[in-house]
């Protein structure tokens, strides 16, 4: 890029590799998972500001950084506390593409800073010079997908462009930049058409707000194929994402880590840059509930650990602070 990247911006990425050459970083767990516990209804999601918003807005977790910005916070608190270097942002569906379902694409930006800035607050309160700790803003999948039709019987059909997620992910990216993220995390990629408009979009953002940040880049294998969705390869998928020069790359969501173990191998082999993983608490039971063990995963993790597989290491679907 044709800018120099604000000093800020490189001593943040400077110490986020220098912990890493030292470490394996630790991410944190799931935010949905927590928020469950909290057994919030309808009313606590509307808060003050929204209490007479036309449709249902239970569920819609991004909400609650303005809501209850309370919760999130206690949330970040319990994964700093488990130890977690790095905190994600509680932005996965703050973009309009996802936000369009409750009608309010139109706060994409206030909720990325608002995540950003809660989670920027929890690190900031406990961080050491001895032990930083990481804002990581989350660029989710969004819940539509610009290469796979949604409709069987129209293949050619999409309900997105490629041009719209890219102006989401823009106005998504600064949000989380003016709100204090340290690093970008493109995460839960599904379809890589979606990943590579997000990296547009980050790169444009960069080169707008004059300073750039690490991005970090994590993709889902849906199932036994040992494939994302749109049909790649662990290391097709580092492939056609090379071009972002990601600081690290890795793989989360979907399976557990027995599971995804053989597909992060492959990417350690395979990849240039450090490796990222958050695999859920094993594999969804009957009820749809995940049922691995802190113990168990760990003992699973241990293992890639001592492989040499990794660099930063967190949970996904059924993980909490215990995990971590």
């Amino acid at each position: 890029m044709s800018h120099t990247p604000s000093q800020t911006t490189s001593h943040a990425e400077q110490r986020l590799k220098d912990a890493m050459q030292q470490r394996i970083l630790l991410l944190d767990g799931a935010m949905g998972t927590m928020i469950q516990s909290y057994k919030l209804e309808e009313a606590d999601y509307r808060g003050d500001r929204f209490a007479d918003w036309e449709g249902d807005l239970k569920g819609n977790n991004d909400l609650l950084s303005l809501t209850q910005p309370q919760i999130i916070q206690e949330i970040h608190a319990k994964y700093l506390a488990a130890g977690s270097d790095i905190l994600e942002t509680n932005t996965f569906n703050a973009n309009a593409a996802s936000m369009s379902d409750y009608g309010m694409e139109a706060l994409t930006y206030e909720l990325n800073v608002a995540g950003a800035t809660l989670a920027r607050a929890a690190c900031d309160a406990v961080a050491t010079e001895e032990k930083p700790r990481f804002v990581a803003g989350v660029v989710g999948p969004t819940s539509k997908t610009a290469s796979i039709s949604p409709d069987v019987n129209d293949p050619g059909f999409r309900n997105v462009t490629y041009m719209e997620l890219v102006e989401t992910y823009k106005v998504a990216t600064k949000g989380l930049m003016d709100g204090g993220a340290d690093i970008i995390l493109i995460e839960t990629v599904f379809d890589v058409l979606n990943a590579k408009a997000a990296v547009y979009a980050v790169k444009e953002a960069f080169e707008e707000q004059g300073r750039s940040l690490p991005i970090m880049i994590s993709g889902t294998i849906t199932d036994a194929s040992g494939r994302t969705l749109s049909g790649q390869t662990a290391t097709a998928f580092y492939n056609s994402l090379a071009h972002a020069k990601p600081i690290s790359i890795g793989l989360n969501c979907a399976l557990g880590a027995g599971e995804l173990r053989q597909y992060i191998e492959e990417l350690s082999n395979t990849s240039p840059c450090y490796i990222n993983a958050h695999p859920n608490a094993g594999l969804p039971n009957a009820m749809g509930g995940y049922d691995e063990t802190p113990e168990e995963m760990a003992a699973e993790i241990g293992e890639w650990a001592r492989s040499g597989f990794l660099n930063i290491i967190g949970g996904c679907c059924g993980t909490g602070p215990e995990h971590i």
